[in-house]
């Protein structure tokens, strides 16, 4: 299961802020543009978010013992090596403070540190590899489906409790429906597979192709695979190609990252899509016989 750590959370007193103090910050900062610098910590989130890493290292430096937002972004940096050499021992090192922290300006980072961390002690990445501990500190990230909680600890542990190590499909179908009312785009996708075959759930086809469709709508490269497959199997060529073809022409990586999605599980959905491609141009079934094109997307699956 590859993971990637959990974006900056938006602190909630700035989303709660009034239309008038949201018209004071924005005189302000054009005021700063002739006179004063902005904050400390805008200038180094710019850099960041404009992959200039090595910048955003400089600035989060200077302020991380006052500002626990820029020692989150620095334990992020040294755990994925961003800017800097990897230093996995220094991001569980944030993390944790952040985590411990009885400070109110470090309470909307927690779930996000918990799940990092979680991350950590799964990979066994600056800390000693465990499972148990990455379960515990993902339920605690999750907080049993808060949609204020860790949206992504709660998908992870919908995948966690679908793997062999620690296997309880109906524990995975409660995770992934928490992400999925959260909004979670891979969840969203595994709902429906979990649907569509009656994995730790009742088999219902109405409510698998719901899930499937909405998923598949929204750029999941997962979810138009299996429905791809699920079109071909009965029949309905034309929509499996249609789909197949679409979902074939993205960059799977860059697809992983706009969507935030497990580059495996877009990997497996697009091999998928060319499989079932490479059967409806091969046989002219939804989609004009093309023999050439056929073999390339047998070898796009295989690749």
């Amino acid at each position: 299961m590859a993971l990637s750590c959990e974006p900056l959370p938006q602190d909630p007193a700035a989303e709660n802020r009034s239309r008038g103090t949201l018209l004071a910050k924005a005189k302000e900062s054009l005021v700063r543009r002739d006179g004063d610098p902005p904050a400390p910590f805008l200038v180094g989130q710019r850099y960041y978010e404009q992959g200039l890493y090595k910048e955003a290292l400089k600035e989060f430096e200077k302020i991380k013992d006052t500002d626990f937002q820029a020692m989150y972004q620095l334990g992020v940096m040294y755990y994925d090596g961003l800017g800097t050499k990897k230093d996995p021992e220094r991001g569980v090192e944030y993390m944790n403070k952040i985590l411990n922290s009885d400070s109110p300006e470090a309470k909307h980072l927690k779930f996000a540190a918990a799940y990092n961390l979680g991350r950590a002690y799964y990979e066994g990445c600056g800390v000693k590899h465990s499972t148990e501990e990455a379960e515990r500190l993902w339920l605690t990230a999750a907080d049993n489906g808060n949609p204020k909680a860790s949206i992504k600890a709660q998908s992870t542990l919908g995948m966690l409790y679908s793997m062999p190590i620690l296997k309880d499909l109906e524990k995975a179908f409660f995770w992934h429906s928490a992400a999925c009312d959260n909004g979670n785009l891979e969840s969203q996708a595994a709902l429906g597979i979990m649907y569509l075959y009656g994995k730790g759930t009742c088999q219902n086809t109405k409510a698998a192709l719901e899930c499937l469709r909405k998923a598949a709508e929204l750029g999941n490269i997962y979810a138009q695979g299996h429905l791809v497959e699920y079109y071909y199997t009965r029949k309905f060529y034309s929509k499996a190609a249609a789909l197949a073809k679409r979902a074939t022409e993205n960059d799977d990586n860059m697809l992983a990252k706009i969507t935030d999605c497990h580059p495996t599980y877009v990997a497996q959905g697009a091999a998928m899509a060319a499989f079932y491609l490479a059967r409806c141009l091969q046989l002219g079934r939804g989609i004009k016989k093309n023999q050439r094109a056929a073999e390339m997307y047998y070898s796009k699956r295989i690749g």
